[in-house]
């Protein structure tokens, strides 16, 4: 049985010599998770594997052994198994008009380019969070941002998205892209980022 947390992992049943493992996890490295792991447990034993290329080998008797691989190695031996892997999230920041739910300009025009984005990925998964400037108090900054984050998903569905495939989530002023002081206006920090899986 395997206790996923998210992560990416490489599995493979080997058939090699009496000795050699029946079986191996490994955990592929992900440029927007970098700190996934994966709990790989049997009914003798339990291998946390939290590194890059870390590997959990499983032998015929439900021992684990821990060991490394590089990404040379990986990509020599399961060939197939990677071409399988998901296409890497893409990102897209719109930026909003000072106090409001309103995007920018700018931001209305690159919305078409993340709908048309969005329609070429094969699992169609949208997150997106809301954010604010330090610039109020910071329980209304929590309810912008998820004005914001409300906002951008109801014009993703009016684009065409499932109403289930499109996540809103607001972080208020707790995650600025260019730190500032209470009060002070930063335009860069009025934003909803979307993540397209």
């Amino acid at each position: 049985m395997l206790a996923l947390r998210p992560a990416l992992i490489l599995t493979g049943l080997l058939t090699l010599g009496a000795c050699a493992p029946v079986s191996r996890v490994i955990l592929l490295p992900q440029a927007d998770s970098p700190a996934s792991q994966v709990t790989v447990t049997t009914p003798k034993a339990q291998l946390l594997v939290d590194q890059p290329y870390g590997v959990a080998e499983i032998s015929r008797d439900g021992r684990l052994t821990p060991a490394t691989t590089t990404a040379e190695d990986v990509a020599k031996t399961y060939p197939n198994l990677l071409a399988l892997q998901p296409q890497p999230p893409e990102r897209f920041t719109l930026q909003f008009e000072p106090g409001t739910s309103q995007l920018t300009a700018e931001s209305k025009a690159l919305l078409a380019t993340v709908i048309e984005r969005a329609r070429t990925r094969p699992g169609g998964e949208l997150i997106v969070t809301g954010h604010t400037n330090r610039q109020g108090a910071a329980d209304a900054n929590d309810r912008l941002s998820l004005e914001r984050a409300n906002a951008i998903r109801d014009l993703l569905i009016e684009g065409g998205f499932q109403s289930d495939l499109v996540e809103a989530v607001g972080r208020g002023e707790r995650e600025p892209v260019v730190p500032t002081e209470d009060d002070v206006v930063e335009p860069r920090n009025r934003r909803a980022e979307i993540v397209v899986r």
